[in-house]
């Protein structure tokens, strides 16, 4: 049976790790609904609950934490919507706990946004405007940047080494992959755009709706990287659909924040990277025990039959006409 670090994670280490920053927990503990960090929600002694979160071992640098947990400070103090991590009394987000780094948070509710209301898209086109205009300010240090390199060569090459992929599918993937990445790749080379501090991951599962305004949450993969990136996640439907989305969203942005619509040509070439990104980290976390239990489908013939189909009709989305906004709106 292989050792992983999340099984010395137990509730009293956790409870202990809590109480040294000096809160009293009255030991109810419920593990949430995260499968790359472990996050926690603990009862406090005459106080509200807090949100304890767990960094994976070996992901982030203390460093990259750090830098993670001070953009949020950032914006909280411009007043943007987002959860940040509780400061404590002497001015730390992050503790150590042995091989473990984790932050506290307060518990913060709500409901996914309703994408399908323009008016809100639009909203929450004006937070994302908001939040780009400060991210803009200035660069990451330490946290790396949305690249073909990280999440498609990387990816395709830890597929093909370490025999995810049925070998009835090999040569397709391989093939199939090598190809996309190099039209990936001519589109980024094509798009002279900017990097900014961005989200990364921003889509609906990150955003909770509450008194008529996005909250946003979850900063773990924030990166350096194009603007639409914190966009293209938030669209759907067809291509028309995408559109008067996409319309709105930059009518709300562009309140606050210009927007290069060149950077509309990498939508595809983003989405794809992600496809292929996301079948490497399930690869790469296999070993976790909560891996296998939750994406028991991953590991059989029949996903990677559909995997590679999902890419070759990327490829041929790739090689049709970027989304554009509206005429007369750009």
């Amino acid at each position: 049976m292989s050792f992983h670090p999340y099984s010395t994670l137990t509730p009293d280490r956790i409870l202990n790790a809590v109480e040294a920053q000096g809160y009293r927990c009255d030991g109810r503990i419920n593990a949430l609904n995260s499968y790359e960090n472990r996050v926690f929600q603990l009862g406090i002694e005459d106080g509200l609950p807090l949100i304890a979160k767990f960094y994976r071992p070996g992901r982030w640098s203390y460093d990259q934490i750090l830098e993670e947990h001070e953009f949020c400070a950032e914006l909280t103090v411009a007043e943007w919507p987002v959860v940040p991590p509780l400061i404590g009394p002497n001015g730390q987000t992050a503790y150590r706990d042995g091989e473990f780094v984790f932050a506290l948070f307060k518990r913060f509710g709500g409901h996914a946004p309703e994408l399908d209301n323009l008016e809100t898209v639009e909203l929450i086109g004006r937070s994302l405007g908001r939040f780009h205009a400060i991210g803009a300010l200035t660069a990451f240090k330490h946290r790396p940047a949305v690249n073909i390199e990280d999440y498609g060569v990387e990816s395709r090459e830890f597929l093909l080494r370490n025999d995810f992929i049925p070998p009835t599918l090999v040569e397709a993937y391989s093939t199939l992959s090598r190809d996309i990445l190099k039209i990936v790749d001519a589109r980024f080379r094509g798009c002279k755009y900017t990097p900014i501090r961005i989200h990364a991951d921003c889509h609906i599962g990150n955003i909770l709706w509450r008194d008529d305004r996005a909250v946003f949450v979850d900063f773990d993969d924030c990166r350096m990287g194009p603007a639409v990136q914190d966009l293209w996640m938030l669209l759907s439907g067809d291509r028309q659909d995408q559109t008067m989305q996409l319309d709105a969203l930059l009518e709300g942005y562009e309140m606050f924040h210009e927007f290069d619509e060149r950077e509309l040509i990498l939508i595809e070439p983003l989405r794809t990277l992600r496809m292929m990104h996301y079948a490497a980290w399930i690869a790469r976390r296999w070993s976790d025990p909560a891996f296998p239990l939750a994406f028991s489908w991953f590991n059989t013939e029949r996903y990677w039959a559909e995997h590679v189909l999902a890419l070759r009709e990327q490829f041929g989305i790739l090689q049709e006409e970027p989304l554009t906004r509206p005429q007369g709106n750009s």
